[in-house]
């Protein structure tokens, strides 16, 4: 029995040995081979893996200036682990900063999502190429500090700021939703810097170092076997014309509003002008946050990108559109006439309107901008029960007529943040009035008033559109990346509700407003110009519009001008307009043309109470 005993004894003394072996062996599998934190130990005692950052891709216009370049610059890196009793006084008298800057960022990297006190973070960015060559002279005082060089944004002209964008350090958002950065990368915030990021970041490589046990760099790991080399970003080429927004932004000094152009058998933005605006150089280094926190406080708004974020009333540049669907759905033929007595009159409603000759038919209704012939149409398209069933039928009719021509929706362009504008449907109307509402109640969306707003981009593009007799490609800002083919919706076609014949008539009415309407201050012997004006109500001064394209025939620019506040159409939209057009299709301005730019940049308009 004592012998029983002793055996079982000896069994459970022997498993309880071999579960102690085993515990110690898995937990020094666990420390050797899959613990990601001795790993990182053990590696950065001997190795030291070093990110090699690819040169961003430059940025040209359509004819090859160079917009945006590269110039190198430096960043100071620290590794926590290995900077334990660093003279900090001293690392600060070195790069001109304070203890409490010091010591704030150090918890502000500590605090950073991923951080690891074992590879390197980045501690100050953006060293001139001065202050690095002061530093490095002293680097090796201060061990855990090293330094890597890349390259910053340098923008060669102090135009196209909304089109170009900016690069900054990354948000902890943009590290989460791409694992391709970490805490100190750059990333395109706006323009095309943002919208192209992919393209023009490139690909990183990185360098494997070997240090010794004072952790100085002893040269590369098996002569740079594993290291990686870093792969450029492609270079763009935008469509914009330097020359023509440069142009652009001069005209519209002073004032608020903004321009687009655009190249219509393409699609491809030609100048996109928004007032205010800023420098892209002073947005560079490391002041950019400075300078950005000035610029937003500032009550004009110059981070506004009006031309695709400003959403504004297009007043009579809308009733091109209103023409081609009344004439499409057989609402009026060309030789329709209405009657216009200083407005459109029903019951106590009036519409006011300009003192011209009436009756009128359609292409002088556009000539001379009449409101009432226009109040006229949709009045007799939303009660018109031989084609509808009801209003609310006949508003949905209305409303996939200028769907079609771009409106209601993003039209896509490859810009960041464009805003949709407003086209209301019947939906809309009948949760608005309680289902109690007709054509009078909404009247005046047929010159482009009431609930009717529109971007500057979507009137250009309505300028394409009647240039193209029905067709429009969506805009797009650049016209080439290297190496690479844009997104096939900057390709495609994509054709209205309208047919051909009647963009003609609508063709016809635009080239009379220049010839002896409201774009009078257009016309010129050298080619066709048609225009359409726009003067849309406001709670203040009326704002100034143009949409209008060049030549008539084999069209080579649209445009659309828009000045907040600046009266009527033929105030300002109209002689900007044909001053942006005579530069793009002559390649120059006459001598007469440059007074009068001249002449126009040095207008300001006194905005007062009216900032938006």
């Amino acid at each position: 029995m004592a012998d029983s005993s002793l055996s079982y004894r000896k069994y459970v003394l022997g498993f309880a040995a071999l579960v102690i072996v085993v515990v110690y062996v898995l937990r020094l599998f666990s420390l050797q081979l899959l613990s990601d934190d001795y790993r990182a130990r053990a590696d950065s005692n001997a190795l030291m893996r070093r990110i090699q950052f690819p040169a961003r891709g430059a940025i040209t216009d359509r004819t090859g200036k160079l917009l945006v370049y590269n110039q190198p610059a430096y960043d100071i890196m620290v590794v926590m682990h290995e900077q334990d009793g660093v003279d900090t006084l001293g690392l600060c008298r070195s790069l001109g900063i304070t203890r409490e800057w010091y010591i704030k960022r150090m918890d502000e990297i500590r605090r950073t999502k991923g951080y690891s006190p074992y590879t390197q973070q980045v501690f100050m960015n953006q060293l001139s190429m001065e202050e690095f060559s002061n530093f490095q002279e002293k680097l090796f005082h201060f061990r855990g500090f090293y330094i890597q060089k890349r390259s910053i944004r340098q923008y060669s002209y102090p135009y196209a700021a909304h089109i170009l964008g900016d690069v900054g350090e990354v948000s902890p958002n943009d590290i989460e939703a791409d694992d391709y950065y970490r805490s100190g990368d750059y990333i395109g915030t706006q323009g095309v810097e943002r919208s192209y990021e992919r393209q023009l970041r490139g690909i990183k490589g990185s360098e494997i170092l070997i240090r010794d046990v004072h952790g100085r760099i002893k040269g590369r790991y098996q002569d740079g076997r594993f290291d990686q080399k870093p792969i450029p970003g492609k270079n763009l080429t935008l469509s914009i014309d330097l020359e023509l927004q440069k142009l652009g932004e001069r005209l519209m000094q002073g004032k608020l509003g903004s321009i687009v152009a655009i190249e219509p058998s393409t699609g491809e933005i030609l100048c996109m002008v928004t007032s205010p605006t800023y420098d892209p150089r002073t947005m560079v280094g490391r002041q950019r946050g400075k300078r950005h926190k000035e610029l937003a406080r500032d009550p004009m708004k110059p981070l506004l990108n009006r031309a695709i974020m400003g959403t504004y009333p297009p007043g009579s540049t809308f009733k091109t559109s209103q023409a081609l669907t009344f004439l499409e759905e057989g609402i009026i033929t060309p030789q329709t006439a209405f009657s216009c007595s200083r407005g459109f009159h029903y019951g106590r409603l009036t519409v006011r309107c300009h003192p011209h000759g009436a009756p009128l038919p359609l292409t002088p209704a556009i000539a001379t901008s009449c409101n009432s012939y226009f109040c006229w149409g949709l009045y007799h398209m939303l009660n018109n029960r031989s084609h509808y069933h009801s209003t609310q039928e006949a508003m949905t009719t209305w409303k996939n007529y200028m769907v079609s021509m771009g409106f209601g929706y993003r039209l896509g362009v490859d810009l960041p943040s464009e805003a949709r504008g407003m086209i209301p449907n019947a939906e809309y109307y009948d949760k608005h009035y309680k289902g109690s509402w007709n054509a009078l109640t909404v009247i005046h969306i047929s010159i482009g008033q009431a609930e009717i707003t529109l971007t500057p981009l979507q009137i250009a593009n309505l300028g394409a559109t009647i240039a193209n007799r029905g067709w429009f490609i969506t805009p797009h800002i650049v016209k080439e990346v290297q190496d690479d083919t844009l997104a096939s919706v900057y390709h495609k076609k994509r054709y209205t509700k309208v047919s051909r014949t009647h963009y003609e008539t609508v063709i016809e009415g635009m080239a009379r407003a220049v010839t002896g309407g409201t774009c009078r201050a257009a016309a010129t012997s050298q080619y066709i110009v048609c225009g359409k004006t726009g003067t849309a109500q406001n709670r203040g001064f009326d704002h100034s519009a143009f949409m209008g394209f060049a030549p008539r025939d084999n069209p080579k620019i649209a445009i659309a001008v828009y000045v907040e506040n600046g009266g009527y159409g033929a105030h300002f939209g109209v002689p900007i307009g044909a001053l942006m057009m005579e530069q793009y299709i002559n390649g120059h301005l006459s001598e007469a043309s440059q007074h009068k730019a001249d002449a126009f940049a040095a207008r300001s308009i006194n905005y007062g109470d009216y900032v938006r």
